[in-house]
């Protein structure tokens, strides 16, 4: 099975590609998501890890008891599973802690930016966003945004890929009549035009 950092499973997930698996990992995601909303993350985890463990520990009795009555010696169910090679490799351990030192470092010197105000307008439009977060964070909570983001995930880009034209349409009038009031706000406060780069 490939593993979920491949790119083009990824996206095949998430354009509900091979159905099956798209309804088991969405459905699996949501109902882990729901769970923590009623339970703790210890609980949940706790939980999942006996349910795991019921399942293969019943299935290794079947087994064995099915080979003690049909005299067979196939072995251990789960020998393939036992064999399969699991531990990251350090190139792959290197590779992941430079995207994340790169991403870190990134948004560092971003938030740096941001905060220092290097942009005026760029400080404003930050300030923005964190006055209308501040009513999105009290109308939800962060595992309701969540179970919201793996919804959308799943059902977007298949929206998008059947309305791809009207939807572009309008996203193109909004980014017209967006960068047209960013325009008249930069033309008015002094010192908040964009120097050409």
């Amino acid at each position: 099975m490939p593993f979920i950092n491949n790119k083009k499973y990824t996206i095949d997930l998430l354009y509900w590609r091979n159905v099956k698996q798209s309804g088991a990992v969405f459905s699996s995601v949501l109902l882990l998501l729901f769970s923590l909303t009623q339970f703790s993350v210890v609980s949940v985890g706790a939980y999942l890890a006996l349910a795991a463990l019921s399942a293969t520990i019943s299935f290794r009795i079947y087994k064995s008891v099915l080979q003690a009555v049909q005299k067979t010696d196939e072995g251990h169910p789960f020998k393939s599973y036992l064999e399969m090679e699991i531990a990251l490799s350090q190139d792959q351990i290197s590779k992941y802690a430079d995207k994340i030192l790169l991403y870190t470092n990134t948004c560092m010197k971003e938030l740096r930016r941001l905060f220092l105000v290097q942009d005026l307008v760029d400080s404003l439009k930050f300030a923005v966003l964190m006055w209308l977060l501040t009513y999105v964070g009290a109308l939800f909570n962060g595992l309701t945004l969540l179970i919201l983001a793996v919804v959308s995930m799943f059902t977007m880009p298949v929206v998008y890929e059947k309305h791809q034209a009207q939807i572009d349409q309008y996203v193109g009038l909004i980014r017209t009549q967006v960068n047209s009031v960013v325009g008249k706000i930069q033309a008015k406060i002094p010192g908040a035009k964009r120097k050409e780069e």
